[in-house]
């Protein structure tokens, strides 16, 4: 894959700075988009054969528009926020004229006409992207591996996986190969790969951030949101992702330019302290960082802290059961029709949705309204909830999913999840935050809940933490592997 231009030895640190940073420098014409955007298409060829971040890389049409947006500029035009910067759209997003895949065989050459919401909001605001990040089939799992690529690796260890299902995401911009991209979460997608990655994702509200065309409206376990290396750079995003759409019933008042302004507050913050939700069983690697490193750090922050414990018995059975319903509804037709391109994982969650009845899905209505009740009412005392995302570490990524959690055993793909996916289940805004590292040197993240609809005061605590510990500024070191070499995720 060719660049437009020269690209110099210090670009390489120009694609770790912040995203509002790089915004500022494009706008004062300290760096153009083509420069800009030449500097992360390099980053990408040298790195993504080993780290299959994209399945679908559109060096050409990036070019294009990055040149579009230097002669709007020169003309004293600014498309919007994201004006000149490079960013990536999961595969799960449709994108005209660009093949979407979903991770599947069945999509590998299925090329939309028209774009999703989330896409045309950040082409709107002047984003330019560089094509579509990986995903596991139809975003099933927090392990991102599917057929078309094989699995995507982890920028830190690249034996381990990034996460899922925005795997693609997190690795593009842990290595810097984009400054924002969008992710999507129903059980932790967002917060999982943010956490493997040392990168930053945030769960919304449903509603917070529209989401059109879509299978089943009203949804709410189901949402996107952004994905970014800072606290700031994802308040950023968030700022152009949300609003008021009139094609979507569910979607939120509001305009997304309450996320556009100073996160910055001195407010007495009061944090409630959850290291085990629920019981659950964590890796002593996850437990060591939190307690080492996440708890120190909201202290020296200034953070009140004090031990919580949420009821979130209802969210299992909750969660599961809305989950088994909508795969049955929107995948199940899809299996039926290709019952040998469906995997076994995406195949069990449709069954078990085919045996629900009605009595199931009133008592899931009733405990996720419980769930809801339980946890909000503990904002009682507290500003912000913190809790592991992730049960485990990064793991490694010939391995679809764990089988044991501190010597439990896991049945299914979903059970290490639930530290995530008893949170989706309470609808309240969630984000992962960079906390620390591993002996190893994995990457691990602290989770950190808000209020309902509380996003804008869950940043802005998010942001006093991240001031705190510095974690994001860590990068990982990798080893060139060119994409040309090695075929992967070759339009």
């Amino acid at each position: 894959m060719a660049t437009a231009s020269p690209v110099s030895a210090g670009d390489d640190d120009l694609c770790f700075r912040p995203a509002t940073e790089l915004a500022a420098m494009v706008r004062a014409k300290e760096v153009s988009a083509r420069e800009l955007v030449a500097a992360h298409l390099d980053r990408v060829e040298r790195f993504d054969g080993g780290l299959r971040a994209f399945i679908t890389v559109t060096p050409e049409r990036a070019m294009v528009r990055a040149a579009a947006a230097d002669e709007a500029l020169a003309g004293g035009d600014v498309w919007g926020p994201l004006h000149g910067l490079p960013v990536a759209h999961k595969d799960l997003q449709l994108t005209r004229d660009v093949r979407t895949t979903f991770g599947s065989p069945i999509f590998a050459d299925f090329v939309p006409e028209v774009d999703s919401s989330v896409v045309q909001r950040m082409t709107a605001a002047g984003a330019v992207s560089l094509g579509k990040t990986n995903t596991p089939e139809f975003g099933t799992g927090s392990q991102t591996y599917n057929p078309l690529t094989g699995p995507a690796r982890n920028p830190y260890d690249p034996s381990c996986t990034p996460g899922g299902s925005s795997g693609g995401a997190a690795a593009a911009l842990a290595s810097g190969m984009v400054c924002l991209a969008d992710g999507s979460d129903m059980g932790g997608s967002l917060r999982n790969p943010a956490s493997f990655c040392n990168v930053v994702g945030l769960r919304p509200c449903a509603g917070r951030v529209p989401s059109w065309p879509a299978e089943i409206d009203a949804f709410p376990l189901a949402v996107a949101g952004p994905m970014a290396r800072t606290v700031g750079d994802c308040a950023l995003l968030l700022s152009v992702l949300a609003g008021a759409d009139p094609r979507v019933l569910e979607s939120l008042p509001g305009d997304g330019s309450e996320f556009a302004g100073s996160l910055a507050s001195d407010r007495a913050w009061r944090v409630g302290w959850c290291s085990a939700p629920g019981g659950l069983p964590f890796d002593p690697d996850v437990t060591s960082v939190l307690e080492s490193s996440g708890r120190p750090a909201l202290l020296e922050a200034g953070f009140a802290v004090s031990d919580v414990h949420p009821d979130l018995s209802g969210a299992e059975e909750a969660f599961r059961t809305w989950r088994a319903w909508y795969y049955a509804g929107v995948l199940g037709p899809l299996l039926d029709e290709h019952p040998d391109q469906v995997n076994a994982d995406i195949r069990w969650n449709i069954e078990e949705g085919r045996r629900l009845t009605t009595a199931d899905l009133v008592r899931a209505s009733r405990l996720r309204a419980s769930v809801f009740t339980s946890v909000a009412s503990v904002f009682e005392d507290v500003d912000v909830i913190a809790l592991p995302v992730s049960q485990v570490p990064p793991f490694p990524a010939t391995q679809p999913w764990p089988t044991e959690v501190a010597g439990q055993p896991m049945h299914t793909y979903l059970d290490w999840m639930r530290s995530a996916y008893w949170i989706s289940a309470t609808g309240l805004p969630a984000m992962s935050v960079p906390c620390g590292f591993t002996a190893a040197g994995l990457p691990v993240g602290i989770q950190l809940v808000g209020r309902p609809l509380g996003e804008l005061d869950l940043l802005r605590a998010a942001l006093r933490f991240e001031s705190a510990t510095q974690t994001w500024r860590r990068r990982p070191t990798l080893a060139a592997s060119s994409r040309s070499d090695t075929g992967a995720g070759a339009p």
